[in-house]
């Protein structure tokens, strides 16, 4: 970092990625910290600034030497598992900081001696104790993912059995009596169940009750007459969809379907009439939010139609390092990786990251928003006037 970046970055003050500290902080103090850049994005700690008012005060040659020994303690010996740690020594004026950088990790949850988790909650850290957050944080390194965790309360009675068999026989292209196999232990083949219960991909996917076990694990949708939703009135709006994914996905098109503008295609009374925008996005679009949202998160997909544009929001930020331009170029990261690989025998689901290319491609007026400080994804499509 050049001096004048240096005076740049103190000029702007602190924020989720930089961490100012005038002095060395306690040993425990340093450590928490650190851990919840690692457990979060990643970040700096600009040590030789004051934090309140962001001037550069520097350190002596003592105190340079004490903090760079302390970081290797505290990254190697106090936080489990250890993290790698960069440090880098600017001057300006004379005053000269030490910044040390850390990367978001890909061990998460990254702890202290006593299991203590900590991230980042804007400049400051908080201790994360919901056991949802430790989960996806487990999924963020590739440890958990959401769609295989299993179900408490559920069993092999909850699985609609004549609806699973067609499925079976679609996959295989065979008859269930071809096949031989056993009910249950065909659905562990398929990650659907373990242990005698269901799998999240099960229940979503197999369950005729997943609405009573899970029921914001779907969508909800709201037609408003104005362009917000404080000043408008709801024309039209469902609660949480019960049912399949399958019947999720089915009941949402309905409802889109009757609250969006029909253009005709011909000019006789019996020409037929298209939607103002494509089906197909809304079918790459909707298919694309049940299987990659967030399951960790116990919310609903909301659809808001608004005269100007209709928006999409999806339970849980990009994951990983997915950005927008990487997942309008095709690439996809996995969040489901069952259910990924099972609903493109349930639903209209093509796979390999193409669905977004391919709504793009019939109606480029769509906005991808990924909102990480509301842990949301907002997708925006834009009406036709």
């Amino acid at each position: 970092m050049s001096p004048t970046e240096l005076l740049d970055v103190a000029r702007k003050g602190e924020s989720t990625t930089v961490q100012f500290k005038e002095r060395l902080p306690n040993s425990d103090s340093l450590t928490q910290e650190m851990i919840a850049f690692a457990n979060t994005e990643g970040g700096s700690i600009v040590f030789g600034i004051n934090d309140k008012s962001g001037e550069i005060v520097g350190l002596e040659y003592s105190e340079i030497q004490r903090i760079n020994q302390e970081l290797a303690h505290c990254a190697s010996q106090k936080i489990f598992p250890p993290i790698t740690i960069s440090t880098e020594t600017v001057s300006y004026n004379d005053r000269i900081v030490v910044i040390v950088t850390i990367k978001e990790g890909q061990h998460k949850p990254y702890k202290d001696k006593n299991g203590s988790i900590f991230m980042k909650n804007g400049a400051d850290k908080r201790k994360v104790t919901s056991n949802e957050e430790i989960s996806r944080l487990l999924q963020s390194s590739k440890i958990l993912y959401a769609d295989e965790m299993t179900v408490q309360g559920t069993s092999f009675d909850d699985i609609d059995f004549d609806y699973y068999k067609k499925f079976i026989e679609r996959k295989f292209n065979r008859s269930w009596e071809d096949l031989h196999v056993d009910g249950e232990k065909s659905l562990e083949s398929q990650y659907a169940m373990s242990e005698g219960k269901l799998t999240i991909a099960g229940l979503l996917l197999f369950s005729h009750r997943r609405h009573t076990v899970r029921p914001l694990f779907s969508i909800q949708c709201v037609a408003v007459d104005t362009i917000d939703l404080v000043s408008g009135t709801f024309t039209d709006n469902e609660p949480a969809f019960e049912g399949t994914i399958a019947e999720v996905f089915e009941q949402t098109l309905k409802f889109i379907g009757r609250n969006i503008h029909k253009i005709p295609t011909g000019e006789s009374f019996n020409s037929q009439a298209q939607w103002e925008v494509p089906y197909q996005v809304f079918e790459e679009l909707i298919v694309n939010a049940l299987i990659h949202r967030d399951y960790f998160i116990n919310s609903t997909i909301k659809i808001f139609i608004f005269p100007d544009r209709i928006e999409i929001i999806s339970p849980g930020k990009l994951p990983n390092s997915l950005t927008v331009e990487k997942m309008k170029s095709g690439i996809s990261i996995p969040r489901n990786p069952i259910l990924q690989s099972l609903a493109q025998y349930v639903l209209p689901y093509k796979g390999l990251g193409t669905g977004v290319v391919r709504a793009l491609s019939y109606y480029p007026a769509i906005e991808f928003i990924n909102e990480t400080n509301l842990d949301r994804f907002k997708t925006i499509i834009h009406r036709r006037k």
